[in-house]
């Protein structure tokens, strides 16, 4: 019998039932995650007592049975070891504790670790656990039996290894994701008084503006009073995340330990990266190149990444170009992956100075490197090529290759067009792993009718991803952005998908590093207050 409502189990795909009391069966309240009754039961049997989506330690209610999933009579509390201790007896469902209101039975109670209030319950409860652990010694001493006598049983090393390898990986499942580390006062503290000297010479200077009017030009007094209040008031809540800020340090190795698991489906949250441009002759094409290779290189699951480019002017100089981006990145991407490359834009990688020979121990790492760079050059040389071309428009418009006229030759009066170059059936690289999805988007656009420009667009990109891919989150980038850092999507996740820290952060902001400016930053392009200073509540920034 099926009830409205109730939802699937996360493991086999069953309704998950309800309990006697007619409401949903949840063994984990911390994260809610729906398991049915019977895969409850094979998870407490196969010794796991911790919740395997937060790794909170599951609370257990009994029965008399060993395979019925029971009543609220009793309450038994399993702990890291396989241990058991029950709590007494309640009442209602409230009294449980933090997880879990109905479990299955656990086996390997200790007579030492039960109390009872009432001495009747004592006895009765004694005798429930002897016959349990009876039943035990029998199981174990079936599974324990080899089947014939040519099968070798295990021995205990392997068993012993084999546990201590199952309680390491629920420890790492449980690790927090990330950290705050605060600042000391005694860093703090001159900036603190630098704060109180302001605001003391601000209301002084206040108390001499207001009490000191200009009569001959009250108007343009008054004028002059009220703006000078908004920006000290402006200037007053600038300090408020300042007064207490905090660096936060993340754990990529945790995120992989929680949602990676060995022999299991990914569980990582896919991600949607939005590029936006519009005039490939003012926003070069090959700069907007270099953003998408370092979007399809980046450390994170290929079917787990979808890039999506925004032309809002309906160039076929830019499509032609993503069209040879698309042919580089079979080589560019797996390339980047196996030698580690950082960052992972050819043109700003090809453009260090550094020596590049430093930690690559790969033999082969030269002369893979030095064809990889004849490649690049090859693909610049094409895409200048075109942007040569497109200089002057013919009088009839572009055509494409096969003979048709190009859809965008007004680009204030077109269809929409979309077009997927990579993550098809077939488009792999060129050792022939997957590549992640690269699609091409220009939004319709008529006359009279207001578009809103780069809003518009962004809006647009969000219903062509809804449809295509549906990622619960997006990274938005300019066309001169390129990802320097191809964990960045990772640490994003260690906050965005933290069981306790995700549920209020509404999104994750990266730092701007300018290329081409002196080390001392003397102009301030880096921006270093906001991104590495300024910290509030609702958002998160990545060190």
């Amino acid at each position: 019998m099926t009830h409205s409502g109730v939802p699937l189990c996360n493991i086999c795909g069953e309704q998950v039932g309800l309990n006697d009391h007619g409401e949903v069966f949840l063994p984990c309240h911390g994260c809610g995650v729906p398991i049915c009754k019977d895969c409850f039961q094979h998870e407490i049997n196969e010794g796991h007592t911790a919740c395997l989506s937060c790794g909170t330690p599951y609370q257990a209610r009994t029965k008399d049975s060993d395979n019925d999933i029971l009543d609220d009579d009793d309450v038994i509390k399993v702990s890291e070891d396989h241990s058991a201790m029950a709590s007494q007896p309640t009442s209602s469902s409230q009294d449980v504790g933090l997880h879990a209101r109905h479990v299955s039975s656990v086996a390997a109670l200790d007579n030492d670790l039960v109390e009872v209030n009432d001495e009747s319950g004592k006895s009765s409860w004694k005798n429930r656990l002897k016959s349990w652990k009876g039943k035990d010694k029998k199981n174990k001493k079936k599974k324990d039996a080899p089947k014939d006598e040519n099968q070798v049983p295990v021995p205990p090393q392997q068993h012993m290894e084999d546990k201590r390898l199952t309680e390491g990986a629920a420890a790492a499942a449980a690790a927090p994701l990330s950290v705050l580390i605060p600042i000391t006062k005694s860093k703090l503290a001159p900036y603190r008084t630098v704060i109180i000297m302001r605001l003391i010479i601000l209301g002084l200077f206040f108390h001499y503006r207001v009490t000191n009017p200009v009569e001959s030009a009250f108007p343009l007094w008054l004028t002059s009073i009220i703006c000078e209040i908004w920006f000290a008031f402006s200037w007053v809540l600038d300090q408020f995340p300042k007064w207490y800020p905090v660096n936060r340090q993340t754990f990529i190795d945790n995120l992989s330990a929680r949602f990676e698991r060995e022999g299991e489906p990914c569980q990582l949250a896919a991600v949607d990266f939005f590029v936006s441009t519009v005039d490939p002759l003012k926003e070069p094409p090959l700069i907007t190149a270099n953003t998408v290779l370092s979007i399809l290189a980046v450390d994170y699951p290929v079917d787990k990444v979808s890039c999506y480019v925004s032309d809002d002017g309906a160039s076929m100089l830019t499509f032609e170009s993503l069209v040879e981006t698309a042919d580089f990145a079979r080589k560019w991407v797996p390339f980047c992956k196996k030698f580690s490359i950082e960052p992972r834009a050819p043109e700003f990688y090809f453009s260090q100075k550094i020596d590049y020979l430093k930690d690559k121990v790969q033999p082969c790492f030269v002369k893979e490197r030095r064809a990889m760079k004849r490649e690049y050059e090859e693909y610049k040389v094409r895409v200048n090529a075109m942007v040569a071309k497109a200089q002057k428009m013919p009088e009839e418009g572009w055509t494409m290759q096969d003979g048709t006229p190009w859809p965008g030759n007004n680009s204030r009066d077109h269809p929409g067009m979309i077009q997927a170059f990579l993550g098809r059936s077939g488009a792999h690289d060129i050792e022939g792993n997957e590549l992640p999805r690269l699609v091409y988007v220009s939004r319709e656009k008529r006359p009279g009718y207001q578009h809103h420009k780069k809003a518009g667009a962004e809006n647009a990109l969000v219903r062509v991803s809804a449809v295509l891919t549906n990622a619960p989150f997006i990274l938005n980038l300019d066309c001169d952005h390129y990802v320097n850092n191809s964990k960045a999507v990772r640490e994003a996740m260690c906050f965005l998908m933290d069981p306790e820290v995700g549920r209020d952060v509404c999104y994750v902001q990266f730092p701007q590093r300018f290329d081409g400016i002196d080390r001392s930053d003397r102009y301030a392009n880096r921006n270093t207050v906001f991104f590495d200073v300024s910290s509030l509540k609702n958002k998160e920034f990545i060190p």
